[in-house]
């Protein structure tokens, strides 16, 4: 089966880089999706680069979302529900039709730059040291406004069949089930198979944890 990786806010697809020969040592062929990011960059460029990669695919993929990516990989689901075979989220969940995709922090001159690790503080990024919070600072990428601000358009219920998988890093499988139940998470509260993975790391195991994670990802294929 493809793997489609798909990382999060200020990621390209070398973050994915220690993950994949997990992933290829098991059978299946990963594939990283970089998606467009220049300044004048939108939400359905972004998601018009994972289609491709959706449509590219050798039979049906597992579409990985990290952290916003998220909805991507749901939006993959709601404009391909017939292609696509799984959607795996780490450390994310989607965002419901009408909602603005990751208007999180601060815009500057048409962009949205990595705010800083104050930001991410705890749970988060407890288990990076100094060299890879360097690294990830240093290599993240501003995300556009067009983006950051762009609306997310979910029009096919079929997503609603295509199964689940929920990985959990800097929370827990029961803190999800919670939020979900409470209706904080309408698009997975409307799925009809959702699978909860808990992975002991904070919200970048791809960095921190990429044996366990590519390991995890292998079994929900």
């Amino acid at each position: 089966m493809d793997i489609l990786l798909i990382g999060g806010l200020w990621l390209d697809g070398s973050v994915w880089r220690d993950v994949v020969p997990g992933i290829e040592a098991a059978g299946h062929r990963a594939v990283p999706v970089t998606v467009p990011a220049d300044r004048s960059t939108t939400l359905e460029d972004q998601v018009a680069a994972v289609l491709a990669a959706v449509d590219a695919a050798d039979g049906n993929p597992l579409v990985v979302g990290h952290s916003a990516a998220s909805t991507l990989a749901w939006i993959a689901a709601d404009r391909r529900p017939s292609k696509v075979a799984k959607v795996a989220v780490i450390g994310g969940f989607p965002t419901a039709d009408g909602s603005l995709y990751a208007d999180f922090f601060e815009v500057t001159g048409g962009s949205m730059p990595f705010p800083g690790w104050e930001a991410f503080e705890g749970a988060d990024s407890a288990d990076l040291d100094e060299e890879a919070r360097r690294a990830l600072a240093a290599g993240a990428i501003p995300v556009p406004e067009g983006v950051a601000r762009g609306v997310v358009h979910l029009t096919d219920e079929r997503r609603y069949e295509v199964p689940v998988v929920l990985v959990c890093p800097e929370f827990g499988p029961a803190d999800a089930q919670a939020w979900i139940a409470a209706g904080d998470v309408p698009e997975l509260a409307k799925a009809k198979h959702v699978e909860y993975v808990d992975i002991d790391s904070g919200h970048w195991p791809m960095l921190t944890k990429p044996d366990e994670l590519a390991r995890l990802l292998v079994e929900a294929a």
